[in-house]
């Protein structure tokens, strides 16, 4: 059985955690898998939006101990890696950078617990959607560590200075309901309706101009170390480039024809 599941469909591409028995704790070939995957997406022009998810009960509880302890997974022997771990992983291929990297939108359905290295995943996705039964576990300073992949840079720019170090150094379970209340969550359903309503959110997303919404989380990533006047400067080159596109006259006529536009990529 497959470690991570990879589906297509309607533009929408969907990654599922897939170790239900060990909620999904990360292994070495989900790493890999994951990593390559999202690679493919993002030279895919036909998605237009990414849901990462879990299988069974949980979202991800990070790296697999259990593997660690054996020395046979990642993180054995104190280290990322223990003869065969994810020391071959540069920086630039370790899964959360380039979930960061790439221009797709990318959604998280938390299903369940996240922790550890599945909390960084989750943080590092452009909106989440939480289930009311699901928790995130920022225990890191219990375990002696940081978080390892991302959290370290996502935490401060999505609640704060203050409220990422309340987080971090008092590392308490965060439920669903203080999750939103912080704003590490955009949207918090019933399980039942998770899945639904993230991928309504995906099919929303995917029915924009992909051209637009590529350059305009690119241009998001990018303001956040550029000052203003040289961010406003990249926002009119890009500009000047979507003014040629075909998805930009398609916006244009279906506005003055009043219907929903049909847009190509193009």
């Amino acid at each position: 059985m497959a470690d991570l599941l990879f589906e297509k469909k309607n533009n929408i591409a969907t990654l599922t955690l897939n170790r239900p028995d060990r909620m999904n704790a990360i292994s070495i070939s989900m790493l890999n898998d994951l990593g390559e995957a999202l690679k493919e997406i993002d030279e895919d022009t036909e998605i237009r939006a990414i849901v990462v998810t879990g299988a069974g009960k949980g979202f991800c509880s990070g790296l697999d101990m259990k593997d660690a302890a054996s020395g046979k997974g990642i993180g054995g022997s104190g280290v990322l890696s223990s003869g065969g771990g994810a020391a071959h992983l540069s920086t630039r291929e370790i899964p959360t950078v380039t979930l960061h990297r790439i221009d797709v939108p990318v959604l998280c359905a938390l299903n369940g617990a996240a922790a550890g290295y599945g909390l960084d995943l989750a943080l590092g996705c452009d909106m989440r959607i939480m289930s009311d039964q699901a928790k995130l576990l920022p225990g890191f300073a219990k375990r002696g560590i940081v978080p390892e992949s991302g959290g370290t840079w996502f935490l401060p720019r999505l609640v704060g200075w203050a409220k990422a170090c309340e987080i971090g150094f008092l590392a308490e379970d965060i439920d669903a309901n203080r999750a939103l209340e912080l704003g590490l969550v955009n949207k918090v359903v019933g399980p039942n309706e998770l899945l639904p309503t993230t991928m309504e959110w995906a099919e929303k997303i995917a029915a924009n101009a992909p051209l637009g919404i590529r350059a305009m989380k690119r241009l998001y990533r990018h303001g956040l170390t550029e000052d203003f006047e040289s961010h406003t400067h990249h926002v009119l080159m890009q500009l000047l480039l979507l003014f040629r596109s075909k998805d930009f006259q398609e916006g244009i006529q279906s506005f003055i024809e009043k219907r929903e536009p049909e847009f190509k990529g193009r």
